[in-house]
């Protein structure tokens, strides 16, 4: 399916990008030259104890959520902790798992793993889209989620048909709240058939339904 063979070409995307981390380390160590930095690590994630390093990370980590809110992604929904009922409710069916704000974190988590995150990004887009009533803010709004996830040119690029995709094409001339809604149908298909399933056999699930239960038995 569209699904496997884009998940395929993600982890090749990410392999080659983790053959060279010589590049980025040494970028790094040109930029911190003189600084006392005690470690070269390229990423946000170091816990060195340096204060110029950790200065530096929690500098890059501002402007990271900056950028990232720039470009229309949203963060993780906030959602009180799941019950063990909702957490079960989600084995049901798919829509039951996309009804809750809960469900939809779990399963993006996982998305992300795959490296398919972008689809229930793009799902979201669109939902939100659809409460929208100005049309100046439809039309702006239309214009990014077609940038960021339907130009080919997008690294966050959705798999859509050709048929689909000339909907959309036709529907740009003049956006509506609908758009989008041929592409987030057939992308919440996509998650249904394709992805649903292996997140009900991951860790992610499992591990959140083993904790509730253990946490049920205990009181």
């Amino acid at each position: 399916p569209m699904g496997s063979e884009r998940m395929e070409m993600r982890k090749r995307q990410m392999s080659t990008a983790q053959e060279t981390p010589g590049t980025a380390q040494a970028q790094h160590s040109t930029g911190n030259r003189g600084s006392n930095a005690c470690c070269f690590c390229w990423c946000c994630c170091c816990s060195c104890s340096c204060l110029t390093v950790r200065n530096q990370d929690e500098e890059r980590a501002r402007r990271t959520s900056h950028e990232l809110q720039a470009e229309g992604i949203p963060n993780c929904e906030e959602s009180p902790a799941p019950t063990l009922e909702e957490v079960n409710a989600w084995a049901q069916s798919f829509d039951k798992l996309m009804l809750t704000p809960a469900g939809r974190n779990a399963f993006r988590e996982f998305l992300r793993t795959e490296f398919s995150e972008e689809n229930m990004l793009f799902w979201m887009a669109c939902e939100e889209l659809k409460q929208e009533s100005n049309k100046s803010v439809i039309e702006e709004k239309a214009r990014l989620i077609y940038e960021d996830y339907i130009s080919i040119l997008s690294p966050k690029e959705v798999s859509l048909d050709s048929r689909v995709r000339e909907v959309i094409n036709r529907n740009m001339l003049e956006p509506s709240q609908h758009t989008f809604d041929d592409a987030q149908l057939q992308i919440y298909t996509l998650m249904h058939r394709d992805s649903y399933p292996r997140f009900m056999n991951s860790a992610i699930y499992k591990d959140l339904l083993r904790s509730l239960s253990e946490k049920s038995i205990e009181a």
